[in-house]
C-alpha cells in the first residue's frame, strides 16, 4: 500500500521558516519523482515544488521561487520542504504526492493527508 504522510506544519510569523518533510513507503520511490502541493481555503490545490527522481532537477512555482527548496533523501525514502522567508499568503494545508513525472505529477494518484502551515502577519 502506497503511504505518503507528511509532517512539520504549524504556526509562525512571517518572515519565518519551516521544513516538512514527506515519510513515503510502499513504492519503489527510486522510480518516482516527488512534489509538493498546497491548496489554500477556497482555492485549488496547487504544485508548488517537484524534484524528479534521481534529485537532479527541480522547479518551482513562481511564487515560492528563491525562497522554498525541495529535496530527497534517497536513504531514508523522504521528501522535504525547506520553506524561508514565509508570507501571510504562503498559508495553506500542504501535500506530498508521487508520479513517475514532474510533468504528469498533477495528475498523480498518490497522496499524502496534509500537513496545515499557518504564516500570522
Amino acid at each position: 500500500e502506497v503511504q505518503l504522510v507528511e509532517s512539520g506544519g504549524g504556526l509562525v510569523q512571517a518572515g519565518g521558516s519551516l521544513r516538512l518533510s514527506c515519510a513515503t513507503s510502499g513504492f519503489n520511490f527510486d522510480d518516482f519523482a516527488m512534489g509538493w502541493f498546497r491548496q489554500a481555503p477556497g482555492k485549488e490545490r496547487a504544485l508548488i515544488a517537484c524534484i524528479n527522481d534521481r534529485g537532479t532537477a527541480t522547479s518551482y512555482t513562481d511564487s515560492v521561487k528563491g525562497r522554498f527548496t525541495i529535496s530527497r533523501d534517497r536513504a531514508k525514502n523522504t521528501v522535504a520542504l525547506q520553506m524561508n522567508s514565509l508570507k501571510p499568503e504562503d498559508t495553506a494545508v500542504y501535500y506530498c504526492a508521487a508520479d513517475p513525472m514532474c510533468r504528469t505529477m498533477i495528475l498523480s494518484e498518490h497522496w499524502g493527508q496534509g500537513t496545515q502551515v499557518t504564516v500570522s502577519s
